[in-house]
């Protein structure tokens, strides 16, 4: 069982993108859609999650949270692109499961 979560949102194909880490990842993602926090995500209509990445201890997700947000920008596009190719909505897939 993961318990902790690096994530991707969009505010669009190829848009604004935030990266994240979570013990609850449902949870989060329904905070940043629904603009409860204010923050970047509410700031910038950032509210697709395209990517994420399920970690067993909170201090590995916090390091790889760190990792990437140093990549470039093609590097953060081609993860996004090898996990969801058509830039989907990925909440209904946690949000159920």
């Amino acid at each position: 069982m993961s318990h902790a979560f690096v994530y991707i949102m969009a505010s669009q194909r190829n848009g604004t993108l935030y990266i994240g880490v979570t013990s609850n990842l449902p949870k989060r993602i329904w905070e940043h859609k629904t603009g409860v926090v204010d923050g970047f995500t509410s700031r910038y209509d950032v509210k697709t999650l395209v990517w994420y990445e399920a970690h067993d201890e909170m201090e590995a997700a916090i390091a790889r949270e760190k990792a990437i947000k140093k990549w470039n920008r093609k590097w953060k596009l081609e993860a996004i692109e090898q996990m969801n190719p058509d830039w989907r909505d990925l909440y209904d897939d946690i949000a159920s499961g």
